[in-house]
C-alpha cells in the first residue's frame, strides 16, 4: 500500500549539514530502536503485562575516515552496535527475560541490522 510521508534528514555542521535533523545512522538506530520497542509493548500486551517503563538506548561508533574515503582499510559503517533496554512493570524478571528472547528472535529490524542481508542495486541514468 503506498503511503506518502517524508524524514527529514541532516548531518551535523561539521559535515556540511546545519545540525537541525537527525542523520542516517540515527535514523537507523532509532528503527532499530522503535522497532523493538514495538515488540516489547505487543510481548507484554499478550502476556497480560502492564508496562511502566521502557527504554532502549543504542550505541556505537563510526569512524568517519572511511565514509569520507580517507583510509580504504577503515568500514564505512558501525563494527558493533550495543543497546540497554531498560524495562519496569508487572511482570516478572523471569517473564521480561523471556519477552526480551522473543524480541530479538521476531523484530524485523533486529533481524535486519544484526546479520548481513542481500542488496541488489539499480542505478538507472537519466
Amino acid at each position: 500500500m503506498p503511503r506518502q510521508f517524508s524524514f527529514d534528514i541532516d548531518e551535523p555542521c561539521e559535515l556540511g549539514g546545519s545540525n537541525r535533523f537527525a542523520n542516517p545512522q540515527e535514523h537507523l538506530l532509532a528503527a532499530l530502536n522503535a522497532c523493538m520497542m514495538v515488540g516489547y509493548v505487543a510481548q507484554c500486551a499478550v502476556r497480560g503485562i502492564t508496562l511502566e517503563k521502557l527504554e532502549i538506548e543504542t550505541h556505537g561508533e563510526i569512524d568517519l575516515r572511511g565514509f569520507l574515503g580517507i583510509d580504504s582499510a577503515v568500514p564505512p559503517g558501525y563494527d558493533n552496535l550495543s543497546y540497554v533496554v531498560r524495562i519496569k512493570g508487572n511482570g516478572t524478571r523471569e517473564q521480561f527475560t523471556e519477552i526480551h528472547k522473543t524480541v530479538m528472535a521476531t523484530s524485523p529490524n533486529f533481524h535486519n541490522v544484526s546479520r548481513p542481508v542481500d542488496l541488489n542495486p539499480t542505478l538507472i541514468v537519466e
